[in-house]
């Protein structure tokens, strides 16, 4: 359904789009102008309620969704909640790009995935700081709305999975440090005084990686999770982004967990989010588009729709992206199923948010509001989107050939992706300023270029086969621009195979089979099995490109002729193609067992190539700065925590010198491990702890790699969802490969719980009768009667 309603937004808006609408509150001469609400001198919750008393009831209803059209008597204007900013200013209800000109476009960065390969936290700030300064232009000139649904934080566990383009991988840990500096950048700083830059909103709270697999879609999916999995893998990104970060929002999901439909969790949206995370008053709840309709038509939660819109708004979701809300929150109302309290709420905290972005305060006292065109596509904002790409594409195989300079040789770039543009931009994009294709950016770096499709993504016919070895015969060197793209993996579809698609591999072996330099180029966000490739001697060298963006062609040839040296890792794990027939994408759970061989890199043991894989043009040498201490007392280290939360106090700081002794200057991603044998069973092969870049290494010279573990990451997680510190013996492994540098220590002392993590405790058994209240609401639903 949204993907339909994506298409006809498309054509609506995209197409034939409309001047921007987007107005600020007359706080100067309007009706609002000597009341509290405009009054900049008093905090924002008193200014809000001061608006809310303002509202009937009807004007309250009428204004929880997402398209909220104002209150005219008030001099309230429309409002429209639902931006997208995911990697750049993109299309969607709230944004619309002018025809041509102004405000045509905007930035357009490489998808997270790819964002997420280069392991640089300072990076993922400044491309969100580039992306508010864009949306906040925007709309300071009626075009864009001050609320972004980004970012998608759910960690990409399943590699069928169509959305896990939109992650920046598949470890929580990983996860929780993007999305704490991507929301840093996005707000202008950690709950930042007195404004906000724009407002993130964290998505999809939670447990949510699945569109629609062998009949079974989102809307009816109950993922059924452990506390333990929940506690450990599913949830640690949203921390981040609630406790640590301070988001501004949170979007509840599509599918049910444990039985209660996500948007009507009280133990999700009251029990951790606000009373464990503390996400207060001043920040928002809000459904994903047409959720709210699903609780009763798809996950048959309840008798009526009105039911699951109150039981929604009493749960603690303050928006509703669809209009459930305005439809039937008045039949909900008068069968007092809610409160003009439970409105008054759900309206005070989002507009306490809209005070606290500015939006009723003269735009002459915030600098956010004088943004304009010329802070759109700046040369700034060009070579960041560059140097994204460039950091985030991973070197996945070399035989010597690269790098490879031009010198005047003939290049043939065949394949699907020879001539591509908006498909280099994933899903969730804008309107670029310019896209640069792999021919282009072949030819832009001094190659003569021929070129050939030879097939399509998903093309079985070899038709084209004959001009593409046709061409490639007459070239110096070859490369194959291929993979998958968003006809295969997209928001609504899911894969169901994840081995290179049609006949793309019948034509690569073909290409190895004329003796030339063959290079592989492989696009898309989930991984394909490159077992074979990897293994033809003949294929010289593999990048993985991932949804590169605006600069994508550009980035693809700075690698291959040696502008700049490959340091991207890959953020997912790649599985052979038999996996998906050794797990359901359903199963929610991490660990192995005899229906599951394991996910991730923590669990699985027999990758095609592992998470954080990726090769280099020359070598480095690693040794200890200090050398790390034998044993750490758990007592003293608590004992010594001057952190709020137990499990970001710090546990130590492991400084490594990093020596390039090679010749060509690089960057080096530094990745921290840790494995070890104490706490509860089974035990991970390895956990990530610590990552951090290093920029410009030159052959002959050091740098020193700092990397700061925090107790959490040392911590394992009991059945109950409980963190622990466990004496015993450990050890750290830098890199993939063990031996390159490591450490053994132990835990010395007895035993901590660090964090206890919220107990639900309505979970029962699948089939049982479950009696749900919420305040005065008493359902009761016979489980899986759907």
């Amino acid at each position: 359904m949204k993907w339909l309603i994506w298409h006809i937004f498309f054509i609506a808006v995209v197409i034939f789009p409309a001047h921007g609408t987007f107005s600020f509150p007359d706080c100067t001469n309007g009706p609002l102008k000597s009341t509290p609400v405009c009054d900049s001198a008093k905090d924002p919750a008193t200014r809000a309620q001061s608006l809310i008393q303002m509202f009937t009831d009807d004007e309250l209803i009428q204004n929880g969704d997402n398209a909220s059209p104002g209150v005219p008597r008030l001099g309230l204007p429309p409002y429209e909640w639902w931006s997208e900013a995911l990697h750049g200013v993109g299309h969607s209800p709230g944004v619309v790009f002018a025809p041509s000109g102004d405000f045509s476009s905007a930035t357009s960065f490489p998808q997270p995935i790819v964002i997420g390969a280069a392991f640089d936290d300072d990076l993922v700030k400044a491309v969100a700081n580039v992306v508010s300064t864009e949306a906040r232009a925007f709309n300071n000139f009626g075009r864009a709305g001050l609320n972004y649904f980004t970012p998608n934080i759910n960690p990409f566990k399943d590699p069928r999975w169509g959305r896990g383009q939109e992650t920046p991988g598949e470890d929580p840990f990983h996860l929780s440090q993007y999305v704490y500096h991507l929301v840093d950048g996005l707000q202008g700083g950690i709950d930042p005084w007195p404004y906000i830059k724009v407002a993130a909103d964290c998505k999809h709270f939670a447990a949510y990686d699945l569109e629609n697999w062998e009949g079974i879609d989102r809307f009816h999916f109950d993922a059924q999770v452990s506390q333990q999995d929940l506690s450990e893998y599913y949830l640690p990104p949203f921390q981040s982004c609630v406790r640590d970060a301070k988001a501004a929002s949170v979007m509840c999901s599509y599918n049910s967990v444990n039985g209660v439909p996500a948007c009507a969790s009280t133990y999700l949206l009251q029990d951790i989010l606000r009373d464990a995370w503390g996400f207060d008053d001043d920040r928002w709840v809000t459904s994903d588009c047409w959720a709210l309709d699903k609780i009763f038509d798809s996950h048959n939660f309840t008798r009526s729709f009105a039911e699951a819109a109150a039981i929604s708004l009493k749960a603690g979701t303050d928006i509703d992206c669809g209009s459930t809300f305005a439809d039937h929150l008045p039949a909900a109302l008068n069968q007092s199923l809610i409160s003009r309290d439970d409105l008054t709420r759900a309206f005070i905290r989002q507009y306490t948010s809209l005070i606290r972005l500015g939006y009723f305060d003269p735009s002459d006292s915030q600098t956010y509001r004088q943004f304009d065109w010329s802070d759109v596509n700046t040369p700034e904002a060009q070579a960041l989107s560059r140097r994204a790409a460039v950091e985030g594409l991973v070197l996945l195989k070399n035989d010597g050939l690269l790098p490879l300079a031009p010198d005047g040789k003939t290049i043939a770039i065949i394949g699907p992706y020879t001539n591509a543009t908006s498909s280099m931009q994933g899903n969730y994009f804008g309107n670029a300023p310019i896209i640069t294709s792999p021919f282009q950016g072949a030819q832009d770096v001094g190659f003569k270029v021929v070129s050939a499709a030879g097939t399509t993504v998903n093309g079985t016919s070899s038709a084209g086969f004959a001009e593409a070895i046709n061409t490639a015969k007459a070239a110096d060197v070859v490369v194959f621009v291929g993979g998958i793209d968003n006809t295969l993996e997209r928001e609504g579809l899911d894969r169901s195979s994840i081995s290179w698609p049609g006949n793309q591999l019948d034509l690569v072996k073909d290409l190895a089979s004329l003796g030339k330099p063959l290079i592989v180029v492989q696009f898309g966000g989930g991984q394909v099995d490159d077992t074979e490739i990897l293994a033809n001697k003949k294929v010289q060298a593999i990048i993985w490109a991932g949804y590169p963006g605006q600069s994508g062609g550009t980035a693809i040839f700075d690698i291959i002729v040696g502008s700049t040296a490959p340091a991207g890792r890959l953020p997912v794990t790649q599985y052979p193609a038999d996996y998906t027939h050794q797990v359901r994408m359903t199963d929610m759970s991490l660990r192995p067992s005899s229906h599951n061989p394991g996910r991730t890199y923590k669990w699985y043991k027999t990758p095609v190539l592992e998470y954080g894989h990726g090769l280099h043009f020359t070598t480095f040498d690693f040794s200890w700065q200090r050398q790390p201490a034998a044993e750490y007392d758990i007592q003293e280290l608590i004992r010594a925590s001057h952190s709020k939360f137990l499990d970001l106090a710090h546990f130590d700081t492991f400084e490594i010198c990093v020596r390039n002794t090679g010749n060509i200057t690089s960057d080096y991603v530094g990745l921290l491990f840790l494995s070890g044998n104490t706490g509860p069973g089974p035990h991970p092969i390895k956990s990530l702890v610590a990552y951090s870049r290093v920029h410009d290494i030159q052959g002959g010279t050091s740098a020193t790699l700092t990397l700061k573990v925090t107790l959490g990451s040392v911590a394992r997680v009991d059945k109950n969802g409980d963190l622990w510190l466990f004496p015993g013996p450990y050890r750290l492994v830098l890199d993939t490969k063990d031996g390159v540098l490591t450490h053994p220590f132990r835990l010395v002392g007895t035993s901590e719980c660090i964090y206890r993590f919220p107990r639900d405790k309505s979970t029962t058994t699948s089939g049982s009768i479950r009696a749900i209240a919420t305040s005065r609401i008493w359902i009761v639903l016979k489980q899986n009667s759907l």
